[in-house]
C-alpha cells in the first residue's frame, strides 16, 4: 500500500515538473534575448515629435537611403504614433545615419537645414524624402540630389531654398549637426538601420511591434 502511495506521489511530482517545463518553454522570450539594454542616447537638439516630458523616449537611427527604414516608417511607425506618440505616452526622435555615402550625407544635411529653418515642417519633409525613395530593388541608384531635395523642400516646407542649397554645399551651416549625429551612431555602436532604441533598450528586431509595445508598457 505504501509503495502504491509512493508511486502515485512520484507520478504527480513528475507531472508537475513536466507542466512547469512546458510553461517555461511557452513564455515570451526574456527581454535580454530580444533587446540590448544600455544608456539612452541624448535627444537634445534632435527632431522630436510628441510630449518632450513623456515617460518613454523612442529614437530611430535611420538613413534616408535605407529601404528598411522606409518600410519601418510605412508599417510600424504609424501604429506607434497612434498608440503612444499622439497619446502623450512617448516621444519620438530621429538621428541621421550615413551608411550609404554621399547621398545619405546630402539627405541628412537637407533634413538638418529644414529642421533649423522650419522645424514645424520637418516631419512632412522627412516623410517626403522616404516617399521619394525608389523601389527597394533600385535603391542603389543615385536619386538623392540637390535638385530633388530642394524640390521636395519647396513642396513641403517654407524654407529659404537658397539657404538650403548652401547647406547642401561645402559651405553648409548644418554640417556640425550631421557630424554630431554621426558621432552618436559610432558612440552607440549602431551597425544596422533602422536601429530603434526605447529608453536605452535597443531592439534586435525593429519590426517586432509586440516587443515594442511590451517595452513601452513596462516603462509606463
Amino acid at each position: 500500500m505504501k509503495q502504491n502511495k509512493l508511486l502515485v506521489l512520484l507520478t504527480l511530482v513528475a507531472v508537475v515538473l513536466i507542466v512547469a517545463v512546458v510553461v517555461m518553454l511557452n513564455q515570451p522570450k526574456d527581454q535580454a534575448e530580444t533587446a540590448t539594454k544600455g544608456e539612452h542616447v541624448s535627444t537634445d537638439g534632435q527632431p522630436t515629435i510628441g510630449d518632450a516630458d513623456a515617460p518613454v523616449s523612442i529614437v530611430e537611427f535611420g538613413d534616408y537611403k535605407c529601404p528598411s527604414c522606409k518600410q519601418w516608417g510605412e508599417t510600424i511607425y504609424p501604429q506607434l504614433k497612434a498608440d503612444y506618440i499622439d497619446t502623450g505616452k512617448a516621444s519620438f526622435s530621429y538621428i541621421n545615419v550615413l551608411f550609404h555615402g554621399q547621398e545619405s550625407i546630402l539627405a541628412a544635411l537637407a533634413s538638418e537645414s529644414v529642421y533649423v529653418q522650419d522645424p514645424d515642417s520637418f516631419w512632412d519633409f522627412h516623410k517626403a524624402i522616404y516617399d521619394a525613395q525608389p523601389a527597394s530593388q533600385n535603391h542603389d541608384e543615385a536619386w538623392v540630389t540637390v535638385e530633388r531635395l530642394t524640390e521636395i523642400a519647396a513642396a513641403t516646407t517654407s524654407v529659404d531654398v537658397a539657404q538650403l542649397e548652401t547647406d547642401l554645399s561645402e559651405n553648409s551651416s548644418v554640417l556640425e549637426q550631421v557630424s554630431h549625429d554621426d558621432g552618436l551612431v559610432k558612440e552607440n555602436d549602431v551597425r544596422l538601420t533602422p536601429t530603434i532604441m526605447i529608453n536605452g533598450v535597443v531592439l534586435d528586431n525593429p519590426f517586432d511591434y509586440d516587443m515594442i509595445k511590451r517595452l513601452i508598457e513596462n516603462d509606463l
